[in-house]
């Protein structure tokens, strides 16, 4: 079985890998991500497949900035706009609708996953691979989330195509995930960021629009 190539710290490297189709191993400021390029549908089926994701489990994204990620929905709200202004870049998971045309595996049902991530070296992937990235820990469905290239389950491994190696990364508690529907925010996933936080800026008055 011939070795997946490893790189320490190169994003062109990995960047280049993903323009062209690769799923890659990078990491996040929580724990290591496998990502695949948003408009590469191929790549998208492919990590899902490598990581023995259930079906009807959507893939969250991450962006390079906040322009990027408000683009993924199709009209982003003052709630969405003021949570990505509080806590971007950083590890809260906003889920909100989709803009059209995203693949099915990262809009079920018309929503999806985003954030712009703590680290830096996840937004510089972002950024060089010219898109949005999508971002799963880069372990097997139900396996425990890696925080260095060490920790990579062998039989995960052998599935993906290059390692993006940053150093450990945080581990600890994985992103906040909250969503954001017609029945106002809620909770869907206890993370790094508290669930108080998030209602502390929600509450909080909307800024004055010009003047």
């Amino acid at each position: 079985m011939t070795a997946v190539p490893i790189v320490t710290r190169d994003v062109e490297v990995a960047a280049s890998a993903l323009r062209d189709g690769a799923i890659v191993v990078y990491p996040t400021e929580t724990f290591y991500g496998l990502g695949a390029l948003a408009s590469h549908r191929e790549a998208i089926e492919r990590l899902a497949r490598a990581k023995l994701r259930p079906e009807g489990k959507p893939l969250p994204l991450v962006a390079a900035d906040a322009a990027s990620a408000l683009a993924l929905w199709a009209s982003p709200s003052d709630r969405a706009r003021r949570l990505a202004a509080a806590f971007w870049p950083g590890p809260l998971t906003i889920v909100a609708p989709a803009v059209a045309g995203l693949p099915s595996l990262l809009a079920l049902d018309g929503q999806v996953a985003v954030r712009v991530p703590g680290a830096a070296l996840a937004r510089e992937l972002c950024r060089a691979a010219g898109g949005p990235v999508v971002s799963t820990s880069a372990n097997p469905s139900g396996g425990p989330p890696p925080d260095a290239v060490d920790a990579l389950d062998p039989a995960l491994l052998a599935r993906v195509d290059v390692v993006l190696d940053g150093g450990r990364t945080p581990g600890g508690l994985p992103s906040t995930v909250v969503g954001l529907g017609p029945d106002g925010p809620r909770l869907l996933r206890d993370g790094v960021v508290p669930w108080a936080d998030v209602e502390r800026v929600l509450r909080s008055p909307l800024p004055s629009r010009g003047g």
